[in-house]
């Protein structure tokens, strides 16, 4: 977390100002509930070393079969609150404050402040009483171990017996809706899908039948339908489970919808606090409505008439294959076809979409595109570029013309190499080029200005960059080539609504600026429509529709798209 993104001023006036409200909303929710107490949290604060007030008297209280959703923009405090409660930050933050937690005789303190005892008591506690379910799961599953052996660790915590742990386990699976959950047991995470995954957390979450379950981000890099699939299973399992949950978001649409009470937080504080319902009818805090009434803007219409620009992308019946299957002498028996001729054309200065659900072969697409597909893949088909078909280009020219094609990565953490600079980082295509070091430099001043990132970040390592800032960086690196076309993988995904705001509205100026072209995969449809002219729907590697973006958003033909668009307006 960027603690450059807390700010502390007028804390003392913003506290006070909201007393008075958190105390009525504990009120409430004790008089108008039947429900079991599960957990009270009072003043909870977090401060850093340095004295910077990570968060500032958070209080609620959590009763079963309750869902208590925690909102804000990345650094508001709400994942950390959240941690702070098994005792999972590090020793450097000072925790004070009182957490209680329903036991067989009534309520007793947990161990929250930074002690040597914190750990031990708290062992008990962790996924046994409150179970959780982190935000990437790709990073928070074991990639060396099977789906089946990572469950059985949980079943052995919980004192289930060796021999019990397969059916167990397939159960827990076949609980979250995972299809054929015998073969799953057998697989890495990598060989899942991201839908899979967290259903995957999920049901270790559920192995030790904790009575509160934190989920933290869980829909985050998920594509719209499975979105709400995820949030209600949470929701089916909650209640049959008979849980408390607390569900961290900054998706207000999705929180609307599967949460009872809403905590809003910025910087630390607790801007507003009450009955979802009520806060999202009327919001008491001008930041509330802010988040509530998120404003993307529209496309650009640069040109008057956009057929008569040159055309810097033309893809003609593409078609990708992955091997699933070899023969005894190494050959492959069977393929995957994972695009299914597809056909595309781009102009200059304009913004093509690219919208489907998880595993429909958009990013597949985009990698064809720029020639980062593994050596097993197959492709077939044109892909023209500038007049360029790169498909027949040497692997010497493919790496001159790789300038004119430039891709931003979903998770520029996981696409930017932690060991380097930002200028080392947003320099270095231009090293592989020949640029000198005078070009060079000024190159990286004039793209991190285009990313309205200032000067001094030049020296800063990723790990000190916000998300927002990190997705900055990646842009300016793309962005130093001068590229005619880019290629966006999901670059919004896993930031807040309030950085997509921000980065949709840059994307936008950089597009009226130099008149690039966007090849632009997402699963936010109110991102694709507020930055792409056209768009395309995939399924299954197949565009079932494509046109002009308010075409197709106006009047979707295919069922599949009509359901597609229907989500994201829910």
């Amino acid at each position: 977390m960027s603690t450059d993104k807390i700010i502390t001023a007028n804390m003392t006036t913003t506290t006070e100002q909201n007393a008075n409200e958190q105390n009525a909303y504990l009120n409430h929710s004790h008089s108008n509930s039947q429900n079991k107490l599960m957990l009270s949290v009072d003043k909870l604060s977090i401060v850093t070393d340095a004295g910077i007030l990570l968060v500032d008297k958070l209080s609620y209280e959590l009763r079963q079969g309750q869902t208590l959703a925690i909102v804000g923009e990345s650094g508001s405090g709400k994942s950390i609150a959240s941690l702070a409660l098994l005792g999972l930050l590090p020793d450097s933050l000072t925790v004070t404050g009182q957490v209680r937690l329903a036991n067989a005789t009534g309520m007793s303190a947990l161990p929250i402040a930074n002690d040597k005892g914190r750990n031990a008591a708290l062992r008990s506690i962790r996924g046994q009483r409150i179970g959780m379910v982190f935000q990437e799961p790709m990073t928070a599953l074991n990639p060396l171990h099977t789906v089946g052996k990572q469950i059985a660790e949980s079943l052995r915590i919980s004192g289930i017996p060796k021999k019990q742990w397969r059916d167990k386990s397939i159960a827990l699976l076949d609980d979250v809706n995972i299809n054929d959950p015998a073969d799953k047991l057998n697989r890495y995470p990598h060989e899942l899908s991201g839908g899979q995954r967290q259903r995957v957390m999920i049901a270790m979450a559920l192995a030790q039948q904790p009575d509160i379950l934190i989920a933290d981000e869980p829909t985050t890099a998920l594509d719209v339908t499975l979105q709400h699939e995820i949030l209600e299973l949470l929701d089916n399992l909650k209640c049959q489970h008979n849980m408390a949950m607390i569900l961290i978001s900054h998706d207000l649409n999705l929180v609307r919808r599967y949460s009872d009470d809403v905590i809003v937080m910025r910087q630390g504080q607790t801007i507003e606090q009450g009955q979802t319902a009520t806060v999202f009818s009327e919001p008491k805090a001008e930041y509330t409505r802010s988040l509530i009434q998120q404003d993307f803007g529209q496309a650009l219409d640069l040109f008057a008439d956009s057929s008569q620009q040159p055309t810097v992308l033309q893809v003609s019946n593409l078609k990708v294959q992955f091997p699933i299957e070899k023969s005894l002498f190494g050959g492959t028996k069977r393929w995957f076809d994972a695009v299914k001729d597809v056909n595309m054309t781009l102009q200059k200065g304009q913004a093509l979409g690219i919208v489907g659900e998880s595993g429909s072969g958009k990013t597949t697409i985009a990698l064809a595109l720029s020639q980062l597909l593994s050596n097993q893949a197959r492709v077939s088909g044109q892909i023209m570029a500038n007049g360029q078909d790169i498909t027949a280009l040497s692997k010497r020219n493919l790496r001159t013309f790789r300038s004119q094609i430039q891709m931003v990565f979903q998770d520029p953490f996981a696409s930017i190499n932690p060991r380097m600079t930002v200028m080392q980082i947003v320099e270095e295509g231009l090293l592989v080029q020949g640029v000198n070091k005078a070009a060079r430099q000024q190159a990286v001043m004039d793209s991190l200005a285009t990313v309205h990132l200032p000067v001094e970040f030049v020296q800063r390592y990723p790990h000190e960059l916000s998300g927002g800032q990190r997705q900055r960086v990646a842009l300016a690196r793309a962005l130093v080539m001068r590229p005619s076309l880019l290629i966006l993988d999901e670059p919004t995904s896993a930031l807040d609504s309030t950085t997509q705001v921000t980065v949709v509205s840059l994307l936008r100026e950089i597009q009226a600026k130099l008149k690039i072209s966007y090849v632009f995969i997402s699963h936010d449809l109110k991102v694709v429509r507020a930055l792409c002219q056209h768009m395309m729907v995939i399924k299954d590697g197949v565009c079932i529709e494509s046109g002009p973006s308010e075409e197709v958003f106006n009047n979707p033909q295919h069922p599949y798209a009509q359901q597609l668009l229907q989500a994201s307006m829910i």
